[in-house]
């Protein structure tokens, strides 16, 4: 099994639990023993699209690291939690509450490249340990700023009940689309959709946002859309991927490896190039624009990610396939 797999983490479950979940999928259905990874941690508090990789896409698992991410997140104003979500104990209350065009307002602030300081309690490291494990033992640390890049904010054409689709994010073009009534009517909450850069928290984007209101706030929902190349129309629940173990079938959910890959050109190699580059040599002479790239076969198997410089092709990483 080489190929990926898009859950649609359910409320409640962590990655690592996710791939659980497949690998007891492959045991059901007899397939053969392979590596198992997720593309992107995914909060227990948090839905959507959760990219698994079997057998030689685990090898791509790292590239999903650095990909942009789009989220439908709501933010609940009058309350801030010592965690930034619906899980951590109440750290600050206000009784304002912003009304739809003040928030409309304010989101160009948080649009581009900004300044964000991570939550406490997340996965950063500092001088070697979790920031959540200091955190709740108590320890008193200072999150250092970092600059991330938010691509589009804007306010979600649905509700906050969490089932946004990624078509509901591709129509959201305008931060009015979807709203009616009185624009200056006090809101308890508001539910946005983010496209951002990695490395960029949620949480803390909805504490700032909340903040630039002259209220608090903590996020309440929060659903990835996309996930790199992948999205909601391709992602499946856990029912389905234990339905299709069962049945022996999953490879009718798998994406190809190659899926993976869609945000970066592809280069087709003659015979002769393609098993060099399976030898691990690299190439000269290539005629293709400077920058990463993968390379497949002239049957279209991807051979490996590549990084080509003046005509130069050094390989990043093999597929053995």
């Amino acid at each position: 099994m080489n190929g990926w797999l898009i859950l649609d983490k359910p409320l409640g479950l962590g990655s690592t639990q996710g791939v659980s979940a497949v690998k007891r999928a492959l045991r059901a259905g007899g397939y053969a023993k392979c590596k198992v990874g997720h593309g992107g941690t995914l909060d227990p508090l948090a839905t959507g699209v959760l990219p698994i990789a079997l057998g030689e896409a685990t090898k791509l698992a790292g590239r999903m690291l650095d990909a942009s991410k789009v989220y439908a997140f709501t933010i609940g104003f009058g309350t801030e939690t010592e965690t930034l979500d619906a899980e951590g104990e109440v750290s600050a209350t206000s009784e304002v509450r912003p009304a739809f065009a003040d928030i409309e307002a304010v989101l160009p602030r948080f649009t581009g490249p900004i300044e964000q300081i991570p939550p406490k309690y997340s996965a950063l490291k500092i001088d070697g340990k979790r920031a959540y494990d200091l955190a709740r033992a108590g320890v008193e640390v200072e999150m250092k700023t970092r600059r991330v890049t938010i691509e589009s904010l804007t306010v979600s054409p649905e509700p906050a009940e969490g089932r946004l689709s990624d078509e509901n994010w591709a129509s959201t073009n305008s931060a009015r689309t979807g709203m009616s009534g009185d624009e200056g009517a006090p809101l308890d909450s508001i539910t946005l959709i983010a496209h951002v850069s990695k490395g960029t928290y949620i949480r803390s984007l909805a504490r700032d946002i909340a903040r630039a209101l002259d209220t608090v706030g903590h996020v309440t929902m929060l659903r990835r859309l996309r996930a790199g190349p992948f999205a909601l129309d391709s992602a499946i629940s856990l029912d389905r991927v234990a339905e299709l173990g069962q049945g022996a079938a999953l490879e009718e959910a798998l994406l190809p490896i190659e899926a993976g890959l869609d945000d970066i050109p592809a280069l087709t190699l003659t015979p002769g190039e393609a098993e060099a580059v399976r030898q691990g040599r690299s190439l000269s002479g290539i005629a293709a624009d400077d920058g990463l790239t993968w390379a497949r076969a002239p049957d279209g198997i991807p051979v490996a990610l590549v990084q080509i410089e003046g005509g130069e092709l050094r390989i990043v990483r093999g597929f053995n396939l």
